[in-house]
C-alpha cells in the first residue's frame, strides 16, 4: 500500500513514467501527492513489475518541493524514449526511522524496519545502508537489542 510502480493519469489513460532522470526528490513528491508520509525512495529498472499501456512521462526532474508531479519539470505528456523495463517506482515507507547503532561489533548505522511480519510490530530486522536494505545476524543479539529496535520504531 505505500509501494509500487508509479503510474499517472492522462488524457483517459493510464500509464507509466520512465526512470530517467528518477530520484529521490521525485518520490518525495509522489509519496506526498498520495498523502504519504513515509521515507520516500525513488526505485529504477521496472524494480516492481513492467506496466502496461503507454509510458507518459520523461525526464522527470523534482526540486522535492512541489505537490504533484504536474508541477515538476518533465517531458511533454507522451514524449519519451524508453520501454517498460524502464517503468519507475516508488516506496514511502512508514516504518522507518531514524539512525540507530545496533551492535558495537562490525557497527552497522542505517534506518530499521519490521520485514514478513504478521502485523507491522513484528518481523525480521532490516537495516537500511548504503543504498541497500540487509538483515541483521543473530550473533550476540539479546532482548536488549530487541528493545533498542522497538524503541527506534516507536514501539514500546
Amino acid at each position: 500500500s505505500f509501494e509500487g510502480r508509479v503510474e499517472v493519469y492522462h488524457d483517459g489513460k493510464w500509464g507509466t513514467i520512465c526512470d530517467d532522470q528518477w530520484d529521490d526528490r521525485d518520490a518525495e513528491v509522489v509519496c506526498r501527492q498520495l498523502g504519504l508520509s513515509g521515507t520516500p525512495k525513488a526505485l529504477s529498472w521496472a524494480h516492481y513489475g513492467q506496466g502496461s499501456g503507454p509510458i507518459l512521462l520523461d525526464e522527470v526532474q523534482c526540486s522535492g518541493n512541489e505537490l504533484s508531479l504536474d508541477q515538476c519539470k518533465k517531458s511533454d505528456w507522451g514524449q519519451q524514449n524508453c520501454d517498460h523495463i524502464e517503468d519507475a517506482g516508488v516506496s514511502c515507507d512508514p516504518f522507518t526511522g531514524t539512525d540507530v547503532r545496533l551492535c558495537q561489533s562490525d557497527v552497522v548505522e542505517g534506518t530499521v524496519r519490521l520485514a514478513g511480519g504478521r502485523s507491522p510490530s513484528e518481523g525480521r530486522v532490516e537495516v537500511y545502508y548504503n543504498g541497500d536494505w540487509g538483515t541483521v545476524c543473530d550473533d550476540g543479539w539479546t532482548d536488549l537489542a530487541a528493545q533498542v529496535v522497538c524503541r527506534q520504531l516507536g514501539f514500546r
